[in-house]
């Protein structure tokens, strides 16, 4: 769940869920203000139709046995019924007051109450009122045909007061259920943000101090999730990056320590053959020209090394540029076999390339460095052609999109522990590093470097004493509209 979507449904639970709580908090308040909290305590609606019921039995024997109401035990005890209600009474006849209730107290009565008024004043409850009471009036006439008048006091004012209580509850539960739940929601939401960020706080800490083997894993798959992976790529990458440099310093020991056995055999050469012509060792004119001819092998081969050092590391540091052409490798392997077939160091070995009729197979190479490719290989492979009827074989097809160029022979093949470092700078598979037959070491290195320029790959399948096979691939020349040769 992204956390675009986890904040959305935390605005609305911060809507639904205080409207569900107060809805359950509200009916429990109502319960407890108006309800029956204690035994023998009627509801409020009960009280209500009790203080009603008493009103309408005073009312009913002031219509039908008015001269009972003069009974004060009677009006007592109705009054103290009405009390407990919040109800009061009051009983006039030809207006004067016979009956006040015991709730109302009697110093605060109005004048109009206590002595005979005026029928305007009669009507005046202003204080009543004021007092919180509700008034309702019943005229009767008594036996002796006097008339009578009940007044039916309510006092709403202990009930007011409840919703007072109740209203003021409400309000608190709300501003308590939005707070709790604003609280709870934000600590769900934020840890489950804060969480992760800590994490990557921590791989952060580890990375600036070094440590790039603890791998970030936060398994989320929101945009968090997306920033440790991102951050966990960037971790990756330096742990790599980091390898590789100690691997490239590495191998610049390496390349130092090659480079200065692989010049200082043919220097020690010249220098022996130097000493002898001196020291007049070479005290005939065929020794002299032996130990020339020697000086000048000597020499040639470490100018082929130096050429070969100066190209692989100006391909290393992809500052040889390639010029692309069209190349149709069918005709460009005819040539190069045509080629090798003249070349004096081929004497006695056949050169196969079946070449047939079938339509051109066409790349996009850089003609000069791939004569070099195939040209380094055919050198590796002359190293170790150790049988009577030696041969390389040239072959090319198209697969899977690719051009994939084959040269095998039939020497003496690979070991199988060496097959993994045959590409590698300055590797010889024979341990003495004998440059009669083992090279420089970096004519497969420039191979691979120059394929891969290409886009293409480089690997070699061989057989310990059946010969080998270095094969190399070049992306097919893709035509206008996507259609491939």
């Amino acid at each position: 769940m992204s956390i675009k979507t986890r904040l959305l449904l935390s605005y609305i639970a911060m809507i639904i869920i205080p409207l569900v709580l107060l809805g359950l908090v509200a009916s429990g308040l109502a319960t407890y203000f108006w309800g029956e909290r204690e035994a023998g305590k009627p509801f409020l609606r009960d009280t209500l139709n009790k203080r009603d019921e008493l009103f309408a039995g005073v009312t009913f024997m002031a219509k039908y046995a008015p001269n009972q109401l003069k009974n004060q035990n009677m009006l007592t005890e109705t009054d103290e019924q009405l009390q407990a209600v919040g109800g009061a009474l009051i009983l006039t006849k030809d207006e004067k007051v016979l009956f006040v209730s015991q709730s109302i107290d009697g110093a605060d009565l109005p004048d109009y109450m206590k002595e005979k008024p005026d029928q305007e004043r009669l009507h005046s409850w202003k204080q009543f009122k004021e007092d919180g009471y509700t008034i309702d009036t019943v005229e009767f006439t008594f036996a002796d045909q006097s008339k009578g008048k009940l007044y039916f006091l309510a006092n709403s004012f202990p009930y007011m007061q409840i919703g007072i209580y109740f209203s003021i509850a409400l309000i608190l539960s709300l501003l308590t259920i939005v707070a709790l739940t604003n609280g709870v929601l934000t600590f769900l939401v934020s840890r489950s943000i804060i969480r992760p960020l800590y994490a990557l706080k921590q791989a952060a800490n580890e990375i600036k101090e070094g440590n790039l083997e603890r791998p970030v894993q936060l398994h989320r798959k929101d945009e968090l999730g997306e920033l440790g992976e991102a951050f966990e790529e960037m971790r990756s990458r330096l742990y790599d990056s980091i390898h590789l440099q100690l691997q490239y310093e590495e191998n610049r020991k390496q390349l130092i320590s090659s480079i200065s056995h692989d010049l200082k055999t043919p220097i020690t050469g010249i220098k022996a053959c130097v000493e002898a012509v001196q020291e007049g060792i070479a005290d005939t004119e065929a020794k002299r020209e032996k130990y020339i001819k020697m000086i000048a092998i000597k020499s040639d081969q470490m100018d082929r090394l130096i050429d070969e050092l100066f190209l692989f590391s100006r391909l290393d540091l992809n500052k040889l540029p390639f010029h692309f052409e069209e190349v149709d490798m069918r005709a460009y392997l005819a040539q190069y076999a045509e080629e090798l077939r003249l070349d004096p160091r081929m004497h006695g070995i056949l050169i196969r390339y079946d070449e047939d009729n079938e339509s051109p197979i066409r790349v996009m190479a850089d003609q000069e460095k791939l004569h070099r490719v195939l040209m380094n290989i055919v050198d590796n492979s002359l190293k170790y052609l150790n049988k009577e009827e030696k041969l390389i074989r040239l072959e090319v097809e198209k697969s899977d999109g690719e051009v994939v160029v084959t040269i095998s022979d039939n020497g003496t093949g690979i070991e199988k522990e060496a097959m993994s470092h045959i590409f590698d700078r300055f590797y010889r598979a024979d341990p003495s590093r004998n440059s009669a037959t083992g090279g420089s070491g970096l004519g497969l290195a420039i191979v691979k470097q120059i394929v891969e320029g290409h886009g293409g790959r480089v690997w070699v399948e061989s057989e310990s004493g059946r010969g080998t096979r270095i094969c190399f691939t070049l992306p097919n020349l893709k035509r206008a509209g996507g259609d491939t040769e």
